[in-house]
């Protein structure tokens, strides 16, 4: 990767969000820390954000979508300032009332509420895939950030995570994308002099995680989504599993270095391209 752009950070946290009492309610379509069972899906988010924390160091920084607001509260610790949209009420409630160090602000992500040129980074996890009008929406992107901006952008890579679908397997999700489907949204904007995608990478299960899909009939995955579907209690070995993952369990690997289309999921780079009038 190129100066100023993300680095690898050191793996393995604990964090776990906000106190039981004060939880955000699953819904199924994001996920929340402190639920050993959903543990798995937490950590498989939180590692993108400790991957991207050099890059958003002393630099101003909207996460749209940001659903319980631990992935801004984690980036609030480098960055200058961080500020959250989300179209969610009750989820910018509860973003306001755990993470006092965060502006929150509700909103519609295709009319974001922020002037054109304010924010140096914008970052987009696990969101694009929501949303009806993708292309609107980055065109936002690029309208609130500053010349040289980065988009940081990840999304479940459609070929691992609806294989052989034409409509995505998550009914909350409208349109999937694999890395090529991913690169041509954030190059191609209407009305907008577009993105450079300067690196792509995907999220890939480690060492570790290849030993429990052995153990658990090729797919930890699997194994936790057959039982939910069928609605079967969790043999307690399966939820101890589970609640044991961690960020380090996971690995970041670049398209170069790794077939991308083999990776969970996707970990766009993009640089806004400048205006005539910059």
């Amino acid at each position: 990767m190129t100066e100023n752009q993300p680095t690898a950070t050191p793996h393995g946290t604990n964090f776990v969000g906000a106190p039981p009492s004060d939880q955000l309610a699953l819904t199924g379509e994001r996920t929340v820390p402190g639920i050993p069972a959903e543990n798995y899906w937490f950590r498989r988010h939180e590692v993108a954000y400790e991957y991207i924390l050099d890059a958003v160091a002393d630099r101003d920084v909207l996460e749209a979508g940001s659903g319980e607001g631990y992935g801004a509260s984690m980036l609030a610790a480098r960055a200058k300032t961080v500020t959250c949209v989300d179209y969610d009420e009750q989820a910018v409630a509860h973003t306001s009332r755990v993470y006092p160090e965060l502006t929150v602000q509700q909103g519609n992500l295709i009319d974001l509420p922020l002037a054109d040129g304010s924010v140096d980074v914008v970052v987009n996890f696990q969101v694009i895939e929501h949303l009806w009008d993708q292309s609107a929406f980055v065109a936002e992107c690029h309208r609130v950030l500053r010349p040289g901006g980065f988009l940081l952008m990840s999304t479940p890579n459609r070929v691992t995570f609806s294989p052989g679908r034409d409509t995505p397997l998550n009914p909350f999700h409208t349109r999937e994308l694999n890395a090529a489907e991913l690169t041509e949204l954030l190059a191609e904007v209407p009305g907008t002099t577009g993105f450079d995608v300067t690196g792509m990478a995907g999220v890939y299960h480690g060492t570790s995680l290849e030993a429990l899909d052995a153990k658990w009939g090729g797919s930890i995955i699997d194994a936790q989504i057959e039982r939910a579907l069928a609605g079967d209690p969790w043999p307690d070995e399966l939820t101890a599993d589970v609640a044991a993952v961690t960020t380090a369990d996971f690995a970041i690997r670049s398209a170069k270095k790794a077939d991308i289309d083999a990776s969970l999921d996707l970990l766009a780079v993009a640089v806004r391209r400048p205006d005539p009038a910059d």
